[in-house]
């Protein structure tokens, strides 16, 4: 199974374009119609598609933490301050990663970019 990304809000919806143009199953908050919900819906409606969560926003480490102390799951975050990388550099990126890791080596791992 290749690994699926789900870029949320905090995230520039050209990451998820520039993702699916490049052959990543990639989809963004914008896409799925998920604008506005909370964090943890966000990471939620990830879950549901066995989607790792591109972010932005520091407020899903707490998030990622939080969850492993209530011995809950999820797929994954992978982040990156919105000021260390362009979207390219966050395409290029994140296509790599979708090439080489499986989604299970993300279950309920925080990467940072």
């Amino acid at each position: 199974m290749a690994l699926k990304i789900y870029t949320n809000e905090s995230v520039h919806v050209g990451v998820a374009a520039g993702l699916k143009r490049r052959g990543v199953d990639a989809t963004s908050a914008l896409d799925s119609d998920n604008l506005g919900l909370t964090d943890e819906a966000q990471l939620e409606y990830a879950a549901r598609k066995q989607a790792v969560v591109f972010t932005h926003d520091a407020d899903f480490l707490r998030l990622a933490q939080e969850l492993t102390k209530r011995k809950r799951t999820h797929w994954g975050i992978i982040y990156i301050h919105a000021d260390k990388s362009s979207v390219g550099e966050c395409i290029r990126r994140l296509k790599e990663i979708a090439e080489v890791f499986d989604p299970q080596d993300f279950k309920d791992h925080v990467e940072f970019l």
